[in-house]
């Protein structure tokens, strides 16, 4: 018998990882089991629907998370599969926010998926289908919320909802967002029989449910129910897992003890932890969560799923979560052959060394075969075609290949070939007109090679870098747990580069007695730019400029769609400013600011002191400011760029501030203009000369830009 509990006693503490001396596993090391998916996601719920997993989450990385509503599912808790749900517009307008889903299971059998979104007020919406993963139909197709902005009290954002099923049938919802300045948590009973709408609803006390945020989580241990929450700020690494506790699902709550229950870790490697749900089996509890990626993204913009134990010490307890690195093993039970490609050699055209004011790293040809979801191959540009080549080191039998590009929700286009030298190439799977998303992208073809190359020629959108999670090989086939196939995209590649001077303005080289009513762009694009307001040709300090008091002026022009999304740009001016301002202080823009309204959709150069002065993306968590604020009533040469990946300001040549970044860049239907926004937000001083190019400078590039543009006394 003693023998028989010291055993079952390991077992246990294997399972919940507390064996002394145990050690967190290296973020890149192979094989590490969290991420648990491969890409940008949050906002996780997980459930078990037969003998199926699934994953519904937000679809982060894009204009502050309003991607496409997507699920993952497995079998086997190893190998996960993406699909983007087909679900109905509103009504009214297209819609693109689908914020923190949950999914119910109706008395009908049906399915019932509900969701957050903004765009017309801040509502919880609801789905109906006969399967997890759709078609869904509105349960209103008045487009009526589920739990409307300003209940159960005026003013009250409705996001974040999540549903708990009592042992009694009865179905409650819990939900609110900033609850730290909105008073308190909400708290209502869904309507059974419509699944459409809350009864009976109240505000938690913030009392209740110390140093809150979003994200609330009910569940029940025993006769208690445990509510748990996100608190402090998904922006940053003060982001945490909390929870209190009652005799009742409507409270009132006790905080509970060890809070914060899951938090950022002792090296960072998981960062910001937060917004979760929970998976029951056999007993045990895994909690499901989103952590930042690695290196961050500014103001926490891309975020990743991971999974770690939870255990209570008794039904109202939670010890404190241990993040982690490595996955769960008891949970897979996976019959997928091995993957032959894992550790294998690899070489690339090239490799995107990240350099910025916080971050050294390499995104390394060899993280494409570590099956690992936190590190990824990335190009050293966004200029395509670029390939990978991985060397199994010997002759291989192969029928599957399986390719996780970093965004699964896009299409790349592509092809595989295989040698068995290394100089031959054959054609495995000719996928350069590919226009179907999807993670991970699977093709089958029976062959014997030693080598396979993958060759990505294009993106579904502007600026993606090719990139990859994770490249595996299989010599067997295996079943997929649904037979799922996202639809064709019917969005054309997107346009590339022209590594080109797009603009280019320069008061030098306009004639003293000429009226400003018209200016030709002497750039790429060409057109003219017309005057706006007051702008005229001065003398500063002998310098010719153009004089900005309440004025801009704007391209006749399109926008070129290099520009859009994600596309890399250089924006230069020389400049002086008499007073610097706190805010606005527009010197260049190009994009639409009211197109989305959402964060990363806009960007701009501006010259003030505030939390946009250098890069502005309409939300302080995003925007960058100067590390040093240009000298007032002085001429500076300022350069704003972006490579895709990273943006940085330089001031006279030095390099001032960086932050990763990932942008949204609505184009469509805005113009370049110099003195002002699009809103307004001018300018007010002097600008001797601007260009905008559709790539990004190095340094040594723009020193010798600033050389050559450097204006000069008359």
């Amino acid at each position: 018998m003693l023998k028989k509990k010291l055993f079952y006693g390991l077992i246990l503490l294997a399972f919940y990882g507390k064996i002394p001396g145990q050690k967190m596993m290296d973020i890149n090391a192979p094989g590490a089991g969290n991420p648990i998916l491969p890409g940008w996601f949050a906002d996780p719920t997980i459930k078990k629907f037969g003998d199926i997993y699934y994953i519904y989450a937000t679809t982060d990385n894009e204009m502050l998370a309003s991607g496409v509503p997507t699920v993952w599912y497995s079998k086997d808790f190893k190998n996960w599969y993406n699909y983007v749900m087909e679900i109905p517009s509103f009504s009214a307008k297209s819609i693109t926010n689908f914020w923190a889903p949950d999914i119910l299971q109706g008395k009908d059998g049906k399915y019932y998926l509900y969701f957050g979104n903004c765009e017309i007020g801040c509502n919880i919406y609801g789905y109906v289908s006969n399967s997890p993963v759709g078609p869904w139909e509105k349960l209103s197709q008045d487009d009526v919320p589920v739990i409307s902005n300003g209940y159960p009290r005026e003013g009250f954002p409705s996001l974040d909802a999540q549903f708990f099923q009592d042992s009694d049938g009865k179905i409650y919802g819990y939900w609110g967002t900033w609850v730290h300045y909105n008073g308190g948590y909400a708290v209502g009973e869904l309507d059974k029989s419509t699944m459409s709408s809350m009864v009976n609803s109240v505000n938690i006390p913030l009392a209740q449910t110390p140093a809150p945020f979003e994200a609330a989580y009910m569940m029940k241990k025993g006769t208690k129910y445990v509510l748990m929450y996100s608190g402090a700020s998904c922006h940053d690494e003060t982001y945490n897992v909390r929870y209190s506790y009652s005799d009742s699902p409507y409270g009132p709550f006790t905080p509970g003890k060890n809070n914060p229950i899951l938090s950022t870790n002792e090296d960072k490697t998981v960062h910001g932890p937060g917004h979760h749900s929970v998976l029951e089996e056999n007993g045990e509890y895994c909690i499901v969560y989103h952590k930042h990626d690695y290196p961050m993204t500014r103001g926490g913009l891309a975020r990743q799923i991971c999974v770690d134990r939870m255990v209570f010490e008794n039904d109202s307890t939670i010890k404190k979560v241990v993040p982690s690195n490595k996955e769960i093993k008891e949970l897979i039970k996976s019959e997928v052959p091995e993957n032959i490609a894992l550790g294998a050699k690899t070489t690339a055209s090239s490799y995107y060394h990240l350099k910025s004011t916080e971050d050294d790293y390499k995104y390394k040809p060899s993280f494409a075969t570590d099956d690992n979801n936190a590190t990824m191959w990335k190009a050293a540009d966004n200029i395509t075609p670029q390939h990978l080549i991985v060397d199994f080191g010997a002759e291989k039998k192969i029928k599957r290949v399986m390719t996780q590009f970093e965004f699964a929700s896009y299409y790349y286009q592509y092809k595989l070939e295989y040698s068995l030298n290394g100089k031959n190439w054959f054609m495995y799977a000719d996928k350069s007109n590919n226009r179907v998303a999807g993670s991970p992208m699977i093709d089958d073809y029976d062959v014997t090679a030693r080598y396979i190359k993958l060759t990505i020629s294009g993106t579904e959108k502007t600026g993606l870098y090719p990139a990859v999670w994770n490249i595996k090989v299989y010599d067997s086939l295996f079943d997929i747990p649904l037979p799922l196939h996202n639809k064709k995209s019917a969005k054309d590649p997107a346009v590339k580069s022209t590594k080109k001077l797009l603009v280019e303005l320069d008061a030098s080289k306009i004639p003293e007695n000429k009226a400003l009513n018209t200016i030709a762009n002497k750039g790429y694009i060409g057109g003219n730019f017309t005057k706006n307001g007051e702008v005229s040709l001065t003398k500063q300090d002998g310098i010719k400029a153009f004089n900005f008091i309440n004025g801009s002026l704007i391209l006749d022009k399109p926008v070129p769609k290099s520009l859009a999304w994600n596309g890399s740009y250089t924006v230069a001016v020389w400049v002086k400013n008499p007073q610097i301002a706190n805010e606005k202080e527009i010197m260049v823009s190009w994009c639409d600011r009211s197109k989305f309204g959402l964060a990363n959709s806009y960007n701009a150069l501006a010259y003030n002191s505030g939390n946009y002065g250098a890069g502005v993306h309409l939300d302080g968590h995003f925007d960058m400011k100067y590390t040093k604020v240009p000298e007032a009533d002085k001429w500076h040469h300022i350069v704003l760029t972006f490579d895709g990946v990273v943006e940085k300001i330089y001031v006279d040549g030095i390099l001032d501030n960086s932050q990763s970044m990932l942008l949204s860049s609505a184009v469509d239907k805005a113009k370049i203009i110099i003195g002002a926004s699009d809103i307004g937000e001018n300018f007010s001083g002097f600008i001797a000369s601007a260009r905008l190019y559709d790539y990004a400078l190095t340094q040594e590039d723009l020193l010798k830009v600033m050389e050559k543009t450097r204006p000069v006394k008359d």
